[in-house]
């Protein structure tokens, strides 16, 4: 039995190795595996052994050779190959154990070349992999370091690997070479600013952990990463305190996350089911947390909170007031992580660089019933080649303007339908989700009269996420005394929503721009 071993993860090769040879296995090895073998006192056959030809080109050419791929492709059961081996005086290779140059490990380094990357591009290993796994029946393929125990636990008990380990090791191949195919694509693809959607989509993460389940008990989960330098987002989050994540803990913080990069002053953003139910903006981040939690203090009970600034004592001692799932921020003092901690079931977790998003470039997929959709991230909060434009007589105040942003930047980031209605830097009336945009109005509306009382929404600014179809809302935001609304605009009714804008004294912003989200 021999053994063909070429390896850049050399993570126990040398007692795997070592196990092979008491068992009666031939090693043949390659370069610098040849080398650590070698010096650890195992004896070894040169690749060049078997081939008969140096290895050249600065070992881009070792295993490129019929002796090595007939020796693992011949099939043992078909005698017309077993007699083609016998005659050109090749020998089966019955183990492959490669795993391929660190191309991932490469590309992740500061300020590494093209040319470095590219060199990092394996050939022979990919093709030996593929080879072996081809022929699974006859030759055990190893990948990943852990399968070692695996084989030679089998080979001491059975003197040979069972089929189901072979296919099993044969699938990981599978996914082990299309993994690094597809790192291999996305590089060059973003090494040529190639954004387009390509006539075949493939893509690849890595798994950061499993789920206990996703959305329900009875579904399967986990949480994979993108493979980059992926600062302050969430496969970078440390967890401080508190339980492992769930997947609904993971998804509703997105949403928070998201929205809260929309803001550059102290900002606190309250989420329940990946929907904001309380923003609040000030001078610090006291009075921001203060702002979100009243804009909704029922619905942020049991939340996801996540803030742009350093938790400090005093906002510690009024979160630690009411249970929160989970709290995210960009760091903690000393005494705020002692407060918060000492709520057994709270999740905190530290984000560094929590203000810094996507690449624009980035994609959304959603998964639908046969397929898959794909789009570009929703990435800007307003248009780049025009400003927004008053369409009514009236122009909002400086104020109305700030509160018409904030409204704007929190409809963005809310399930369609959606209304928002904001009031001096703090929401305090989110309509989100609903069928009609009426209704998500009449919502919106309700909430804020809820929260702050009847006849106390005149000053307040309102947000749709897609245009007026009809000037019902418009009606409806000046009976409760707004005074502000900024939309995208474009329906064939625009004028009616103008028009009664103008007869109610209200400022009406078209942004030209629509955030559906669903």
């Amino acid at each position: 039995m021999r053994a063909l071993i070429s390896v850049s993860d050399k993570t126990g090769i040398v007692e795997f190795a070592r196990e092979l040879i008491k068992l009666g296995v031939e090693i043949i090895s390659t370069g610098g595996t040849h080398r650590v073998l070698e010096e650890a006192g195992l004896k070894i056959i040169g690749i060049s052994d078997i081939t008969g030809f140096p290895e050249c080109l600065d070992g881009r050419v070792k295993t490129l050779h019929p002796n090595i791929h007939a020796g693992i492709l011949a099939m043992r059961s078909n005698p017309y190959h077993m007699k083609q081996l016998k005659d050109l005086n090749i020998e089966t290779i019955d183990i492959v154990v490669v795993n391929l140059y660190p191309f991932k490990q490469t590309i992740l380094k500061e300020n590494v070349t093209r040319e470095e990357a590219i060199e990092n591009i394996d050939i022979g290993g990919p093709t030996m992999l593929r080879s072996a796994a081809k022929n699974y029946q006859d030759v055990a393929v190893v990948v990943d370091p852990t399968d070692y125990e695996k084989i030679i636990e089998e080979l001491k008990t059975n003197k040979k690997v069972s089929l189901d380990t072979k296919f099993y090791l044969c699938s990981k191949v599978f996914s082990h070479t299309a993994h690094y195919d597809s790192l291999i694509s996305d590089y060059i693809r973003k090494q040529r600013n190639d954004y387009d959607l390509q006539e075949t989509f493939t893509v690849t993460f890595e798994k950061v952990q499993e789920m206990r389940y996703g959305e329900n008990p009875h579904q399967k989960a986990a949480f994979y990463k993108e493979i980059g330098k992926n600062k302050g987002l969430l496969d970078s989050i440390e967890q401080l305190h508190g339980k492992e994540l769930s997947f609904n803990n993971i998804n509703d913080t997105n949403g928070a996350l998201e929205l809260l990069k929309e803001f550059e002053e102290p900002t606190v953003v309250g989420c329940k089911h990946s929907n904001p139910c309380g923003v609040g903006t000030a001078d610090n981040i006291y009075e921001a947390y203060l702002k979100a939690y009243n804009s909704d203090p029922t619905s942020i009970f049991g939340g996801i909170l996540v803030a742009n600034r350093e938790i400090d004592e005093k906002t510690a001692t009024e979160i630690n007031k009411i249970f929160m799932e989970i709290v995210v921020a960009p760091s903690y003092s000393e005494k705020a992580l002692e407060i918060l901690k000492s709520k057994k079931n709270i999740r905190l977790l530290k984000l560094d660089n929590i203000m810094t998003k996507q690449n624009e470039n980035a994609y959304d997929f959603k998964k639908v019933s046969g397929g898959l959709l794909v789009q570009a991230i929703d990435s800007k909060l307003l248009p780049e080649d025009s400003d927004i434009t008053t369409v009514t007589e009236k122009e909002p105040t400086e104020s109305e303007m700030k509160d018409l942003i904030m409204a704007w930047k929190i409809v963005k980031h809310t399930k369609s339908n959606a209304i928002t209605i904001v009031k001096n830097g703090q929401s305090i009336g989110i309509g989100p989700g609903q069928v009609n945009r009426i209704w998500a109005c009449k919502q919106a509306i309700e909430h804020a009269e809820e929260i702050l009382g009847k006849n106390s929404l005149k000053g307040a600014s309102l947000a749709s996420d897609a245009f007026f179809p009809f000037s019902d809302c418009v009606e409806e935001a000046a009976a409760a005394g707004i005074t502000a609304i900024i939309q995208p605009g474009g329906s064939i009714k625009d004028n009616d929503s103008i028009e009664s804008c103008n007869n109610h004294n209200i400022s009406m912003l078209f942004t030209g721009m629509r955030h559906f989200k669903h």
